[in-house]
C-alpha cells in the first residue's frame, strides 16, 4: 500500500473515495461477457475496459441488444466492498458502464453514492474531472480506486491519489505498487 500512502495525504486528512464500478466494486466479468455470448459473440473475442458503444461497434452488435441481454443478477459485490461503502461518509462512482445498467446496478444493491457518473457523462472514456466538479472537490481531496491501467491514467490526469483494486484477480496481475489486497485496507485513507 506504499503508493497509496505516499500519494493519498496523511492519516489526519482522509480522502473521499471515488470508485470505478465494474471490476472494482462489482465482479461483473461474467455478466459483461455473457451478454455478448448471448448475442453470438465468442467469449474469447470480448475485451475489457472499453466504453460499451465502442465494444459493441467493434463486435457489430447494437447497444440496445446488449443492454437487453445483460443479466444484472450475475454481477456481485466483491467481498468486503459493502462493508467498506457502509463505513464511508462520502463516496462516488466514475465508470465507463452504460448509464442504464449502472443506475440499475446501484438501485438493485441499494447503494447511494453522492455522485454516480457513467459513460454518457464523458466525452469518450471516463474522466475524473466531471466527478470532481459535481462533488465540489479538488484532486487533492480524493482517492480514485480502479482495476485497470486506464483507471490509473484517470487519476494521473487530474493529479489525485490512486489505489488498484487488487481484490480483483485480473487487477492483481498488473503488479501495480498502488495495489491493495482488500477493500478494508482503504478504510484508514477514506472518510
Amino acid at each position: 500500500m506504499a503508493d497509496v500512502a505516499a500519494s493519498a495525504g496523511t492519516a489526519t486528512t482522509p480522502l473521499v473515495g471515488v470508485f470505478d464500478l465494474d471490476g472494482t466494486l462489482l465482479d461483473t466479468d461474467r455478466a459483461l461477457a455473457d451478454a455478448f455470448v448471448a448475442l453470438g459473440i465468442r467469449r474469447q473475442d470480448v475485451t475489457w475496459g472499453h466504453v460499451l458503444a465502442e465494444e459493441c461497434a467493434r463486435l457489430s452488435i447494437s447497444v440496445e441488444d446488449y443492454l437487453d441481454a445483460y443479466d444484472l443478477e450475475l454481477s456481485l459485490p466483491y467481498p468486503g466492498v459493502e462493508d467498506l461503502l457502509g463505513r464511508l461518509d462520502r463516496w462516488a462512482v466514475c465508470s465507463n458502464k452504460h448509464p442504464r445498467l449502472g443506475h440499475a446496478e446501484l438501485a438493485r444493491l441499494g447503494w447511494e453514492p453522492e455522485v454516480a457518473l457513467f459513460a454518457d457523462a464523458f466525452d469518450g472514456p471516463k474522466a475524473l474531472g466531471p466527478v470532481l466538479d459535481v462533488l465540489g472537490l479538488t484532486s487533492a481531496d480524493v482517492l480514485f480506486v480502479g482495476d485497470t491501467h486506464h483507471d490509473r491514467r484517470c487519476a494521473t490526469d487530474v493529479g489525485c491519489a490512486f489505489a488498484l483494486a487488487g481484490w480483483n484477480p485480473r487487477a492483481a496481475t498488473l503488479e501495480d505498487p498502488a495495489a491493495v489486497a482488500t477493500p478494508a485496507e482503504l478504510l484508514p485513507r477514506l472518510r
